[in-house]
């Protein structure tokens, strides 16, 4: 049986993950650095271990004492647009973070699967070209997100190359579901529902314009464990659906599914600094160790919508 640390494990894809493994029969340990609501139906489950992920006598000691089979690094600040308000927090936690961890997987004496969650944000303004982009497309981020994980993905590249340990990285596009906010999927199913409870008169949207390649986190996280299974140490791969949508289609389908009328304006505020038109991946690489994505886009879509709604009701029950 194996025995799996991920970090950032209280997070949207880390608790996923988390759930995965525990169907699989893994052993799951997760550090956590404050929110542990994601992971509360699992707490009996996986062993949970408090960690700032940039204090490295407390990585060691956690990597000493799991003695893990495979690491998944999940821990990340993930916003882009928070990176626009706080770029050194974000380089921070997502290079130093990644350092301190690597250093912390060597000093420790193991041996373990490094799969490193790198990001999509990398190749930032492709030429049409080059859509679907590869994982050997060229690396041209638009956000200081996306500048962190290009350095932490060279970063672990090199741990690979210098030091030989068994480092997989993966680059995810935007991999949607429920419980993950700050998205463009989330924040639209909230707004429909805050507008089919009363609570606001209008949906509220930034670009429309983008194109984005949405992959379930379902199938996100069976990616991340057949490769943490089957990838040799020192590739990396698209973790994507290979398949483009404007985020006006959305819209225009989680507007579909609303109870009732949703007038929608554009909110300025809601649009980046500068933003990525396209961003679609290739993901052959993986399809070629026997991945495929299963879960339609308009199902992922109204699972989100019925997760914030179920939600809103939660919430109300509990103010009454």
């Amino acid at each position: 049986m194996k025995r799996c640390l991920i970090t950032g494990v209280g997070g949207f894809l880390g608790s996923h993950l988390a759930e995965f493994l525990l169907g699989q029969g893994v052993t799951v340990y997760g550090t956590v650095h404050r929110d542990t609501k994601n992971i509360e139906h699992l707490r009996s489950r996986l062993t949970v271990l408090p960690c700032d992920i940039l204090d490295r006598q407390r990585m060691k000691a956690i990597v000493s004492e799991v003695n893990p089979d495979v690491v998944v690094h999940l821990a990340a600040q993930a916003l882009p647009a928070l990176s626009w308000r706080d770029a050194q927090i974000t380089f921070q936690v997502n290079i130093s973070g990644t350092l301190c961890l690597l250093d912390s997987i060597r000093e420790a004496g193991g041996d373990p699967v490094v799969e490193v969650a790198c990001s999509s944000a990398e190749y930032g303004f492709a030429s049409e070209h080059e859509i679907p982009i590869k994982e050997t497309g060229e690396l041209q981020p638009a956000s200081p997100y996306g500048v962190s994980k290009v350095a932490a993905d060279l970063l672990s590249r090199l741990y690979w190359q210098a030091y030989g340990m068994k480092v997989v990285r993966v680059r995810p596009f935007l991999v949607i579901g429920s419980r993950k906010v700050g998205d463009v999927c989330s924040d639209f199913a909230r707004g429909v529902v805050a507008v089919e409870k009363g609570q606001s008169d209008r949906l509220r949207v930034g670009n429309l314009a983008a194109v984005r390649d949405f992959l379930d986190v379902r199938d996100a996280v069976w990616a991340l464990w057949l490769l943490a299974d089957k990838s040799p140490p020192g590739e990396i791969y698209n973790v994507c659906s290979g398949v483009g949508h404007r985020v006006r289609e959305v819209l225009d389908v989680l507007i579909s599914m609303a109870n009732g009328p949703m007038p929608v304006v554009q909110d300025p505020a809601r649009v980046r600094p500068i933003d990525e038109p396209v961003l679609v991946g290739d993901n052959s690489k993986l399809q070629a160790l026997g991945w495929q994505p299963l879960i339609p886009f308009e199902k992922s879509l109204a699972d989100v919508l019925a997760y914030w709604r179920q939600a809103a009701c939660a919430r109300a029950a509990t103010s009454r």
